[in-house]
């Protein structure tokens, strides 16, 4: 049996299904750079071509380096993975308890993965008509009340929101009260210019952060994401891990694009400006609620008359996928999520919904 995955960015089955290549799909439902990957992170696959012959260096030094200059943190603080979410798969299995919490809407494999490993898993939901806030008083008596693991995603996946400093920081006080160890799902931090916990987090030993590779560095396909903690918990997470789980492309590519300043620097602007003009196009359609966004993608509920399923499959002929968000816990079948592309696909985007919604 193959295996199911509710995710967005499935674009070959999409392909498949129409009977068309995937280059003809414009697939708004995977939140990637619209710039794509860096051109020396191009010219660092290419190089590396030849160094397939050997083994991966297991060690993962040279992308630690490269990822202590971007962080400004010790090397020791890293712990590089086939994708965060491989490290998702393996940290239950690192920690006491048998008891998860997740702040909810969230990314799906939290409840995978803590299933798999026999934990009970709880959600606590944000709600869409307080523009999924965190009342941290109703939190306290949660956590209080026996959490041994809290996941969190700030950025918010799949409202976008960046959390503020002071909301963290309360969060991270209640779990040190409450013996609950704290995850912090920073996937798509790289798209804002600083809200990061970092700091805080590798001086605890109660607390980890992810991050992934895939999103603002624009690789996907090659599967990379690390974990920030202190070295301790660092080394820990580094022996679950089997040997070679990381390619050697993947590595190189991963070191060169933490090192194109530039690339990076025109991703924020563009990615800002693009957001901007998108969620003003989408505006303009009575039946949508825009919620903010700090990052690359766009949380949008129909107001009625149609669900998010059916959006989605009135878009298909049109080439375009979007992401349907009734799977996310705590969200109705009313809502969707868009990633920000180019000008010219936005643009044909919202072409698209206007000819629906004229209908």
């Amino acid at each position: 049996m193959s295996r199911s995955y509710d995710h967005g960015g499935n674009i070959f089955t999409v392909a498949r299904t129409l009977g068309v290549p995937p280059d003809q799909i414009l697939d708004f439902s995977a939140s990637i750079n619209p710039l794509g990957i860096s051109p020396m992170a191009r010219s660092a696959l290419i190089s590396s071509i030849d160094s397939l012959m050997h083994y991966p260096d297991t060690s993962h030094a040279v992308l630690k380096q490269a990822l202590a200059a971007y962080h400004r943190l010790s090397p020791a603080c890293f712990t590089i993975a086939n994708g965060s979410t491989e490290l998702i798969y393996n940290l239950p299995a690192m920690l006491p308890g048998k008891k998860a919490l997740i702040i909810s809407p969230s990314f799906s494999e939290y409840v995978r993965a803590l299933r798999q490993h026999q934990w009970d898993v709880e959600h606590f939901v944000l709600s869409p008509e307080n523009n999924f806030t965190i009342d941290t008083d109703k939190l306290e008596p949660v956590l209080a009340g026996g959490v041994d693991l809290l996941f969190f995603c700030n950025p918010g996946n799949p409202n976008g929101m960046l959390y503020p400093n002071e909301v963290i920081d309360r969060v991270a006080t209640l779990c040190r009260a409450a013996g609950t160890f704290l995850v912090l799902d920073e996937a798509f931090m790289d798209f804002c210019e600083e809200g990061s916990a970092k700091q805080a987090v590798v001086e605890s030993s109660g607390a980890m952060i992810l991050r992934s590779m895939t999103k603002f560095f624009g690789i996907p396909g090659l599967r990379l994401g690390y974990a920030i903690s202190n070295s301790a918990l660092a080394e820990r997470l580094d022996a679950l891990g089997g040997p070679w789980s990381v390619n050697t492309l993947a590595l190189a590519a991963g070191t060169a694009a933490l090192q194109d300043a530039r690339h990076n620097n025109e991703s924020l602007e563009y990615v800002s400006h693009e957001r901007d003009e998108l969620q003003a196009g989408l505006q303009r359609f009575s039946q949508f609620k825009i919620y903010p966004s700090n990052v690359n993608y766009l949380l949008v509920e129909i107001a009625a008359g149609m669900t998010s399923r059916e959006l989605k499959e009135l878009l298909l002929p049109h080439g375009i996928l979007i992401r349907d968000c009734a799977s996310f816990t705590g969200l109705s079948g009313q809502f969707f999520r868009v990633a920000v592309r180019s000008a010219a696909d936005n643009k044909r985007l919202l072409d698209c919904l206007g000819s629906i919604f004229a209908r």
